[in-house]
């Protein structure tokens, strides 16, 4: 079941699953709306490299060309990630062709 937040003209409109939470970025203090799984990933980030999540959002800030905040942190959690993974991490997270052969 999807949870309407309200309806407009008749229909009912979902609930965002967007959170929001202040950051402070190039200018000072401001807000973001990021999927759940997306803070926790930043947050993961931010363990493994030594930063607060503060000085990550600055360094995304500064170096960003176009676009938003926001995408810009997407766009760098999907780089991320991407780099990290690996044959071996696919096969033991049961990713790809290699683990379907051995299954068959």
């Amino acid at each position: 079941m999807v949870s309407c937040a309200h309806s407009v003209k008749g229909v009912a409109v979902p609930a965002s699953r967007l959170v929001n939470r202040n950051v402070i970025a190039g200018n000072g203090r401001t807000s973001m709306r990021l999927e759940p799984e997306l803070w926790a990933a930043l947050l993961e980030v931010c363990q493994r490299e030594g930063h607060d999540l503060h000085t990550l959002i600055r360094a995304l800030d500064a170096a960003r060309r176009n676009g938003g905040r926001t995408s810009a942190v997407r766009v760098f959690l999907l780089e991320y990630f991407r780099a990290a993974a690996t044959e071996a991490g696919h096969a033991a997270a049961g990713h790809g062709p290699e683990v379907a052969r051995r299954a068959a």
